[in-house]
């Protein structure tokens, strides 16, 4: 794609993808099941479902990382200090145990997600930047949030097993590797055309995660007093 010609549209891509997906963000942020997960009103049980979900998924972004690597587009991106799979599997086997492998099961929402971001892993690099950005600056900005309330409700050791996933150790500055996340989407060499798709795939990461939302609150209804 070296020869692709320049966007006409003069805002920065950053600023066009958080745009794109202000509306689908608010919605996954503001879902029944996380509301009601970091409200208290459910067990950990739905803790740990919530977090054997989130190792499909993560599976699925970082496992063609070594193919990607020198990929032009996507290259950039393949940062090791982000990598959360090893993370999730010590969280889960605080939570679950040893054998946490033998009851884990993916949801349906869940499988498809998986499924859509290794196909743009194998076949689309700008479509798993879409991917990539919708989950891990959550990851480094939101999900701080869903650590510190686990830590509470349930707890659990801060910053240790069972919230790894959201603790970014070998990112020593957040709000800087951020601003630099975001420089490298704005020099995506992207033509109109594939900024509007790449934006498009943003918004279906966004509703795919949502998705999966809704089916843990279907498994996990609140307790709530009739």
């Amino acid at each position: 794609m070296s020869d692709t010609v320049p966007s006409a549209d003069a805002t920065p891509f950053s600023t066009a993808i958080r745009t794109a997906t202000q509306q689908q963000h608010t919605e996954a942020e503001n879902s029944r099941f996380m509301s009601d997960m970091l409200g208290g009103e459910l067990g950990v049980d739905s803790y740990h479902r919530y977090t054997g979900q989130l190792w499909f998924i993560y599976q699925a972004l970082e496992g063609r990382w070594e193919s990607l690597a020198d990929d032009p587009i996507a290259g950039p991106f393949i940062r090791t200090e982000l990598a959360r799979s090893a993370e999730l599997e010590r969280d889960l086997t605080h939570l679950i145990g040893a054998d946490w492998r033998a009851s884990l099961e993916a949801l349906p929402a869940t499988t498809a997600y998986a499924a859509r971001i290794d196909e743009c892993a194998r076949d689309w690099p700008a479509g798993y930047i879409a991917h990539h950005y919708t989950r891990y600056l959550g990851d480094l900005s939101g999900g701080q949030v869903i650590r510190g309330t686990a830590e509470k409700l349930w707890d659990l050791p801060h910053r240790g097993d069972g919230v790894r996933f959201y603790v970014f150790d070998a990112v020593g500055n957040p709000a800087a590797f951020k601003r630099e996340y975001r420089a490298l989407l704005d020099q995506l060499p992207l033509d109109d055309l594939e900024r509007r798709r790449v934006l498009d795939e943003g918004q279906r990461a966004f509703a795919m995660n949502t998705a999966v939302f809704q089916e843990l609150a279907a498994e996990f209804p609140a307790r709530r007093p009739s």
